[in-house]
């Protein structure tokens, strides 16, 4: 199989990028709407990032197991839409639990699956980067009509769960028309023999250390998705979520199309250590100084905490793991990466800030990130440029 360029797939992460920009400044405010606590909040936004460790695996080794990745992505639009609704209907811990970990069954699988099959059809030379930025550009406009809109503005839980549905949805329209080929994973080994991941162990200081360094990244950012919100909400009396979320979006998009001549030039770990350090400077600029411009300006270092920390984790698991097993690399990197760290994180993060507030929350949680640093400098220069 060929490597293509990609471009087939810009529609399907336009439009999942549209369900994200409901669902990751919204949740939080939905689950406050319906009348939990900030520990309450932590809890169940932790059990939705839990239940996002275990639907990539199940949907990855699905795909990889029938070699067609149309059927997963299908059900993965398909859970999300049908559990928004009855979330604000049944307004009870325990059903709030299981469809908040049906949505993010679907919700969280369905990028695994969208960035495996990708990074297999575009192969190891292809610009992962400038596929994915469409996805934040879409982030960044519907975003902003979702600030701006003057019906159905997201301010209540119904509205945003008439949100997640419809953009749910509409993930599935390019699914349906792509052509059967471009969803079928590689059979063939002829591109693994030069592949860059073959040979490297799991229990390497490469693999260990780079996971340890993304483990941290993901915990400190849970402050950014789900607290960001409801400190702008709650201790500012602020309602510009929609606008500082899109503010950030639009920071990362330039550094998507340049993440592959870094990639090229510095490696995947020196960019998630550099990574790293801006997240730690945004949440100590939040922790320090609790102003609206001071907030605007953090938010533009979402180009170095995203824009840069996202191709550059995904190429990290792209040399550990060959295309044949990449439906499910996705899911080793969303759980050990992604789940796990904002599952602790969301739950420890609603104690802390029910305790002592949300800017000695930013201030814990950049410390997070100094550890990740010093984790990239303690492993070693000959792991480096990978």
């Amino acid at each position: 199989m060929k490597p293509t360029d990609g471009r087939r797939f810009i529609p399907s992460y336009v439009l999942n990028f549209i369900a994200f920009s409901v669902v990751t400044p919204y949740l939080s405010i939905l689950l406050r709407n319906l009348g939990y606590s900030p520990v309450w909040v932590g809890i169940l936004l932790g059990i939705f990032e839990g239940s996002a460790i275990t639907g990539p695996f199940v949907f990855g080794y699905w795909a990889d197991k029938i070699g067609n990745f149309r059927p997963a992505i299908i059900v993965t639009c398909i859970l999300p839409a049908f559990a928004a609704i009855p979330l604000v209907r049944w307004n009870y811990p325990a059903v709030s639990a299981v469809l908040l970990a049906a949505l993010a069954f679907g919700f969280r699988s369905r990028t695994s699956l969208l960035d495996a099959i990708t990074t297999i059809q575009i192969g190891k030379s292809g610009d992962y980067g400038k596929i994915r930025v469409w996805g934040s550009i879409s982030f960044i406009v519907f975003s902003l009509f979702l600030q701006w809109t003057p019906f159905l503005k997201p301010n209540n839980a119904g509205n945003i769960a008439f949100w997640i549905t419809i953009t749910s949805l509409a993930v599935l329209i390019p699914i349906l028309f792509l052509p059967r080929a471009s969803l079928t994973s590689i059979k063939q080994q002829t591109e693994e023999k030069n592949y860059e991941g073959k040979g490297i162990s799991l229990l390497s200081i490469y693999f260990i250390g780079g996971f340890a360094i993304i483990f941290l990244c993901c915990f400190a950012m849970s402050s950014v998705y789900t607290y960001l919100p409801l400190y702008l909400t709650e201790a500012l009396q602020w309602n510009a979520v929609g606008l500082m979320f899109a503010l950030s979006s639009a920071s990362e998009v330039p550094f998507m199309f340049l993440s592959v001549k870094l990639l090229r030039r510095f490696g995947a770990l020196p960019l998630l250590a550099l990574s790293a350090g801006g997240i730690a400077l945004r949440l100590l600029l939040w922790a320090t100084f609790p102003y609206k411009a001071v907030i605007i300006t953090a938010q533009l270092l979402h180009s170095v905490c995203f824009g840069i920390y996202h191709p550059a984790a995904v190429r990290f698991i792209s040399s550990i793991f060959p295309a044949k097993k990449r439906g499910i690399g996705m899911p080793v990197y969303l759980a050990l990466g992604s789940g796990l760290p904002a599952l602790l994180g969301n739950m420890t993060g609603g104690v802390i800030v029910q305790t002592i507030g949300f800017r000695p929350l930013f201030a814990i949680y950049a410390g997070t990130a100094v550890i990740a640093v010093i984790i990239f400098f303690v492993m070693g220069a000959k792991h480096h440029m990978r």
